[in-house]
Parts: C-alpha cells; structure tokens; sequence
C-alpha cells in the first residue's frame, strides 16, 4: 500500500507524513518541488531534523537551484525510491503540495521524450517576452488551466502549454476526466484541508516564522553563489519577493505582505485544484492533533 497526503501549503502535510510513518514503518517522498533543491531551506519550509520525527525523507536537497527538476523527473526517481522501499518492507508515504507531481506518480501521467525540450522553449519564450506573453497563449489554448496558474508560476505555465502541444488536448481535462494506467495498487490518497480564514492564519504565520528563521540572509547568500534572480527556484514565492526588497524595489514590510497574499492565493489554486479529487479521504484538520487523524485514516482504510 501506498500513502499520498496532499494539501494547501501550511495544512499540515509535513507533520502527518512523519507521524505516520511512525505508525505504519513507513517512510517518506517529497512531493514539492523546491524543497529539491539544496541551500533552499528557510523559504521552502524544508523539514528540520525533528520535524522529520527520525523517519527517511526522500527527494529533498539533491538538485542545485539552477538545474531543472520536472513532473517526469519526480516520477522516474519516485518510482525508484518506491521500489527500493517496498524491498524492504516498508511502506511509502508521497506528501507534498505539487499536484501534478503527484498525479504524476499516482496516476501513471505517460511523459513524451520531447516534454523537456519543448517545456524549456516555452521557459525560453517567458524571458524573452514575459510571463504575461506565456500566460496569454495558454488563456487561448487551456482557459480552465489558466484561470488556476498564476501569471508568475511561468513553470507550470510552460508545463501546460507542453502538454497541449504534445498531446492534443488540454491539461485541465486530463486531470479531470482521465486517469492513466494505476502503476501502484492499492492507494490510498489523503486530502488535508482546513478553513479558509484559518489556513490564512497559518500561512501568515509561516511567513513571519521564515522571516525571523533568516530568509532574507538565505536569499543573500543564493545570490552571492551565482544563482540569478531569473532562474525558476529564484522566482518561487518567498525568494521573489525577497530578491526584490534586496533590489531595492520595496521595502521589507511590503516583502512580507506580498509574500502573505501570494500564498494564499496559491494556496487557494491548490484547493481549486484539489477539490475534482472525489477518490480521496479529505480531513478538515481543523482543531485536531495528528493522533485522531491517524485514526480517521485508520478507520477509513478499513
């Protein structure tokens, strides 16, 4: 059996999948992509040492911020990582808040040889002429799609104008009326969710708790590396904002605020996205500890 925990940012995801593990003998697989990439901690909400409660954590710090980590990369090693679990008795547990990668690994998403080289002429076609220009053409194409990506998640963009390209058919209606081959039996999707003002609340919270954690000297020292503000885990949320108080574009406080709005807006496309899942266990984790959600989990498997 496998276990998929997906979310909003900031529901909880990270803490359940360790405690779970705990109970089950089972151990864990990133599915966020930027906790991918090393020296990329405080604004990623990386998992500390005790936050991983002990338990194996997999695809987290093995990417560098300027090379590229895709769907299809994460479902190559993930089934990998999977295998090698399985082989040992233990049992998997996918968490993380990138949708598609985990429809990628749930579902079996069937990847195209040419999905890089076409989705890096797209990331191409956004420096040269903007993410506006990219956003524009998949509005003609994916409108569903793109009423859901932001203007400035240029690689989610670009992954559903590769798709639209490769395949013929919009992004928006393969994640919502078809499914792929099962390539793991027995899966068991968990969707944590929580009410609205209070997962505000929290995300709020989160961004001061980064600030206070050093995020603006993070974001220093990826820039004293050589890492350019243009690249794609530069311009993830939290480091973009950040980069553009140290440019001198706004002030600190402004940062933060952006910062705020901008997840929440991204937390609420997650949940849009979310909510044609129907094959999962949603659990509003409002008000409850990670012990009774265990249980409900228990109950539900059966």
């Amino acid at each position: 059996m496998t276990y998929f925990i997906a979310g909003p940012t900031a529901a909880g995801k990270t803490d359940l999948a360790a405690a779970l593990a705990q109970e089950i003998n089972g151990e864990v697989i990133s599915a966020d992509s930027m906790q991918v990439y090393r020296y990329m901690n405080v604004g990623t909400a990386k998992p500390t040492i005790e936050e991983t409660r002990g338990i194996p954590h997999y695809l987290i710090d093995i990417l560098n911020p300027d090379e590229v980590y895709s769907a299809a990369l994460f479902q190559k090693m993930a089934l990998e990582i999977l295998a090698d679990m399985k082989s040992r008795g233990k049992t998997p547990i996918v968490a993380g808040g990138s949708g598609f990668y985990i429809n990628a690994l749930l579902y079996g998403t069937q990847f195209q040889a040419d999905d890089t080289r076409r989705r890096e002429y797209y990331l191409k076609l956004a420096e040269e002429r903007g993410g506006n220009y990219l956003h524009n053409l998949l509005t003609e194409r994916d409108p569903e799609s793109a009423s859901i990506i932001h203007m400035n998640n240029i690689k989610r963009v670009a992954r559903a104008l590769t798709f639209f390209e490769l395949n013929g058919k919009k992004i928006s209606e393969y994640n919502t009326r078809e499914k792929a081959r099962d390539v793991l039996p027995n899966n068991k999707l968990i969707i944590l969710n929580m009410e609205r003002q209070k997962l505000y609340e929290q995300i709020n919270l989160r961004v001061d708790k980064m600030f206070r954690q050093g995020l603006v000297e993070e974001a220093e020292q990826l820039l004293r590396m050589g890492f350019e503000e243009s690249l794609q885990s530069m311009r993830a949320i939290g480091y973009k904002e950040t980069i553009e108080f140290l440019k001198g574009y706004h002030s600190l406080a402004d940062a933060k605020e952006n910062i705020k709005k901008n997840t929440r807006h991204f937390a609420k496309r997650q949940i849009t996205w979310l909510k044609n899942r129907t094959d999962g266990l949603w659990i509003n984790v409002d008000e409850r500890n990670v012990s009774d959600i265990i249980k409900t989990i228990k109950l539900w498997q059966g």
